[in-house]
């Protein structure tokens, strides 16, 4: 009989005169369709298909739709059964779907529907579409409640149809809903975001995560866990970490596939804290940590240096009984090198190969290098050995090393072999190569192989003169004249070579050399090495050489004043190329001129120099206000004579002009202090000195300046003594100028050829 409870028939009055007469309908509200009394008065009689009677009452009275949820069985009310109202309903909307017919049919139903029968109609239908539609009509009739189940199954339909735009649009309503009516929707909140993580929908979840944590509705241990998986898969850990710090807040923990994505992210991004204690946390809940937690926790705790940490995990990573892979041997031993703990990392290696594990070309080359630089030499060359049967070839800088390290502790016989080694492999040894084991054959004394390798070198495009030059202050400092000479003769080729079986020169005396070679004369105690000094400045043939030769002559010998033939030879000097070199060169040219008591030539020479600019900021004129001269960047002779020379100056322009400065300056810093104030404190100067500086008033300058001996001091007389000089001369002039040398490295002449 369906949904009408029980098949309602008008008896058939028993006179037979009766013809159909007008009925009205009555309903349970109480009205009728005349508009009269809704009761029943008459007996009505219930007959069955064989017309036998089955029940005789005042009947059951009709359903005013939307009206009623209930029916009149004589005076008692009977409520519909809602298994027969959840099937009416379903049996509508599986009927018409959608639109506008539905919602008509539904509008006529015949009981009041409630929130219950939605929700359980919404179980049977299944059909995404459909529900939406009985949904969105019950939305609008009055009795219609927010219900968090009838989102969730809402949820799980449009989920299973992957309509996540409907999604996202069903929850704007979810909330619009849960704010207005002040109900809670915990399940269907939490749900939709699983949902769009799930699918990866990276903006929208977050979105819609954001609004429920401002909504303050709790978010569940799971809707964590699957944000916190997306945004880790996504590569944006920091983002990740934002929403754990959220769960954290919360109280919620992770679950024990989150433990495994979390921990690694934690700890490459640098947390090792906080990884190290979810590490820790993952363990306590009895979730088993797997290999890419342990590995990650090696390979960081490692890298952060914290050795202790790494290899405790390392260790209780194979109490679980994991294995350690090869990239985890790299990690710990590339760790413990740089550590400097090479003994572990020589554990960790023997333990790798026992293992079964091929060490990589990387990982030779640490441990090679490592042990090569730590003065290792034996552990170095073994590990290189093994390297080579392994077929890798070794790269220039693994063969610099070695070379460098056995050249450093003194061993030709292996420096060379490596060296010819490399050279064999095809492989081209670098400038620091060639510096080393040139300087240990200059060491050793072999003058003959250090000039194949300076033409071997020369011929690789790198320019020689530097390291030609290096060779030779070896052989000068260490007092080996015979072998300088010999190496002089074979750079310049200033006669017939003792290694006459090579072509060509290597290199050419330059003038950094030159005065380097005149330094060691300033300083030189004994007179027969001044000769050999002086033989070896001979043999260079150096342009300079002559300059200084012809100082020392008569101006009939020279054909010019002193002052005109120092300006032809500083015209001469390229200062773009030669402006450092040529300011060594006047340092230690007025240091050995003042030596030798040469003071007007020296005086000379420093004028020539200022005029050349190669001390531009040594002589300020503020005005009326301060003048100063800065000696602090010249050596004990040049700064003596730049001292006499500019207070020549000052005294010059006081007189003459009348201009007289507040104060004067002598700016010498802390190491020609005291040899400057000796020198004016034989003439009773008026200066003062402090740390750095040696000041003077301009009106006391001024009354000092008119004495006649300080005329003549100024004039002619500088003093000499050697007790003045030599004590600083040592530390004011080491053998070379490697601060010149670096401001032009040697370039390659030539690129390397292609074999």
């Amino acid at each position: 009989m369906g949904f009408n409870l029980i098949s309602q028939k008008l008896s058939v009055p028993k006179d037979p005169n009766f013809v159909n007469p007008s009925f009205s309908r009555n309903y349970c509200s109480g009205k009728n369709s005349d508009g009269g009394s809704g009761e029943w008065t008459e007996e009505i009689e219930y007959l069955d298909e064989s017309g036998s009677v089955i029940y005789s009452g005042k009947g059951v009275r009709s359903v005013e739709p939307g009206v009623d949820d209930h029916v009149m069985v004589g005076g008692l009310k009977k409520p519909f059964l809602n298994a027969s109202a959840v099937a009416k309903i379903v049996e509508v909307v599986k009927r018409w779907k959608w639109g506008p017919e539905l919602e008509t049919q539904l509008d006529k139903l015949q009981f009041v529907p409630s929130m219950t029968h939605i929700t359980q109609s919404l179980k049977v239908i299944k059909d995404s579409d459909a529900c939406l539609s009985l949904f969105r009509w019950a939305k609008r009739q009055s009795w219609y409640l927010p219900n968090d189940e009838c989102y969730v199954m809402l949820f799980d339909g449009l989920n299973q149809n992957r309509d996540f735009d409907g999604i996202q649009s069903l929850f704007d309503e979810m909330v619009g809903d849960s704010s207005n009516n002040g109900i809670s929707s915990f399940t269907s909140y939490n749900r939709v975001i699983q949902y769009l993580a799930k699918a990866e929908k990276l903006e929208v979840s977050f979105c819609c995560f954001k609004k429920i944590q401002d909504s303050g509705c709790k978010i569940d241990v799971q809707t964590y866990n699957s944000l916190i998986t997306l945004f880790l898969n996504k590569g944006l850990p920091y983002k990740a970490f934002e929403i754990y710090g959220s769960m954290e807040a919360a109280g919620c923990l992770l679950d024990g596939s989150t433990y495994e994505l979390m921990i690694p992210s934690l700890a490459k991004s640098g947390r090792l804290d906080a990884a190290f204690k979810l590490f820790q946390e993952m363990k306590e809940r009895n979730f088993r940590p797997g290999f890419n937690v342990f590995s990650s926790l090696v390979d960081s705790m490692g890298k952060a240096g914290r050795l202790d940490t790494s290899m405790k995990v390392y260790m209780e990573m194979q109490g679980y009984g994991l294995r350690p892979s090869a990239t985890m041997y790299v990690s710990l031993i590339e760790s413990y090198v740089k550590a400097g703990k090479l003994d572990a990392a020589l554990r960790l290696w023997d333990e790798m190969k026992k293992a079964g594990f091929r060490p990589n070309f990387g990982l030779y080359t640490l441990i090679v290098e490592s042990h090569a630089k730590s003065g290792k030499l034996d552990i170095a060359m073994s590990a290189f050995t093994d390297m080579e049967k392994a077929g890798f070839l070794p790269t220039p800088s693994t063969y610099s090393c070695l070379l460098e390290m056995h050249a450093a502790t003194g061993q030709v016989d292996s420096a060379m072999k490596l060296y010819n080694s490399m050279t064999n492999a095809g492989l081209r040894p670098g400038l620091s190569t060639y510096t080393s084991l040139l300087t240990l054959l200059a060491n050793k004394k072999l003058v003959d192989v250090a000039a194949k390798i300076l033409l071997e070198m020369k011929a690789m495009g790198f320019s020689v003169d530097v390291s030609a030059s290096d060779v030779l202050m070896v052989y000068i400092k260490d007092g080996s004249v015979d072998l300088a000479l010999r190496w002089l003769r074979f750079m310049g080729s200033s006669a017939k070579p003792l290694l006459e079986t090579y072509v060509s020169s290597a290199a050419k005396v330059d003038l950094i050399l030159y005065t380097s070679i005149l330094a060691h004369l300033v300083r030189c105690q004994e007179e027969e090495n001044e000769k050999h000094l002086m033989s070896i400045l001979s043999a260079t043939k150096h342009k300079a050489h002559s300059f200084m030769c012809g100082l020392f002559t008569g101006p009939e010998q020279r054909k010019q004043p002193v002052l005109s033939f120092v300006r032809e030879f500083f015209q001469g000097i390229d200062y773009e190329l030669e402006e450092g070199a040529a300011r060594y060169f006047v340092n230690v040219l007025l240091n050995y001129l003042v030596l030798m008591g040469q003071i007007n030539r020296a005086r000379c020479v420093w004028k020539v120099a200022y005029e050349n600019k190669l001390f531009p900021k040594a002589i300020v004129f503020d005005q009326h206000i301060a003048w100063s001269l800065d000696v602090r960047n010249l050596s004990v002779g040049a700064a003596l004579v730049a001292v006499a020379h500019t207070l020549h100056r000052f005294r010059k322009r006081m007189l003459y002009y009348g201009v007289v400065p507040r104060r004067i300056k002598l700016v010498t810093g802390p190491t020609l202090k005291i040899v400057v104030a000796q020198m004016l404190n034989s003439v009773e100067s008026p200066f003062e000195v402090s740390k750095v500086v040696l000041r003077a008033p301009g009106d006391s300058v001024m009354e000092w300046f008119k004495k006649p001996i300080v005329q003549q001091f100024l004039l002619n007389e500088i003093p000499s003594r050697a007790d003045i000089l030599l004590h600083k001369l040592n530390t004011l002039f080491p053998s070379s100028a490697p601060e010149i040398r670096s401001l032009s490295p040697p370039k390659p002449l030539m690129a390397r050829r292609t074999m």
